[in-house]
């Protein structure tokens, strides 16, 4: 009987490659982020890497797999700034462990990309295949969307490697609540304001029409 990893490969193809770069950065996320975030993490490398295969899309398997498991580290308290957008946070968390591996900017770049804008819909698909990649498997693991692109077999295959917890749902929405919670004036015109009003009552969102009118112009 194999591992639940090595089931998962068998069934779906949906492990990334046995290299030192993927296996240093397992490690390095595993130490740093709570067992929820690290297994939604591994999902979403494997949902991203089925569409990408589904969708006949080129690219680098390490380089998907870097953005989608240092998508949610700006939610940790060890990497999360005072001021910045936790997905910039994690954003940076990725570049400097890159960096320090030699991989070249280029590629660095698009991970950052990649991770900066998972939360920004209706961009991310129109860019590089890594940028679209991670939203899309950030977008089925946590929404659910394209749930239905998937073969049973395929999402059974998953979560067997990387086991959702029982309320995952609720579960993810408070795990986003605490990683920001603290500097809300980040989620101005983004989807994690839904979470802090979801989660306190004493939250008021940012609104754009009212910047407008209170700015210095006259007119």
């Amino acid at each position: 009987m194999g591992t639940a990893a090595e089931m998962a490969s068998s069934v779906a193809g949906i492990n990334p490659p046995d290299t030192s770069l993927v296996r240093e950065i397992t490690e390095f996320v595993r130490g740093k982020e709570s067992a929820l975030l690290f297994h939604h993490s591994s999902r979403v490398y494997s949902w991203a890497a089925l569409a990408g295969k589904r969708r006949g899309l080129k690219f680098d398997h390490e380089m998907l797999y870097a953005g989608a498991m240092f998508h949610d580290m700006g939610l940790t308290s060890e990497y999360s700034s005072a001021n910045e957008r936790f997905e910039v946070d994690g954003a940076n968390v990725a570049r400097e462990f890159l960096h320090s591996h030699h991989i070249c900017q280029h590629d660095i770049e698009t991970v950052w990309t990649a991770i900066a804008l998972h939360t920004t819909p209706g961009i991310p698909q129109h860019m590089h295949p890594v940028v679209a990649l991670v939203t899309a498997g950030v977008e089925m693991d946590v929404l659910g969307l394209a749930y239905t692109e998937y073969s049973d077999v395929e999402r059974q295959a998953v979560v067997r490697a990387h086991p959702r917890t029982s309320h995952f749902k609720e579960d993810i929405i408070a795990a986003f609540y605490n990683g920001i919670k603290h500097k809300p004036e980040t989620t101005f015109g983004k989807v994690k304001a839904d979470v802090l009003a979801d989660k306190d009552p004493h939250f008021h969102r940012g609104n754009f029409c009212s910047v407008i009118r209170a700015s210095a112009w006259t007119g």
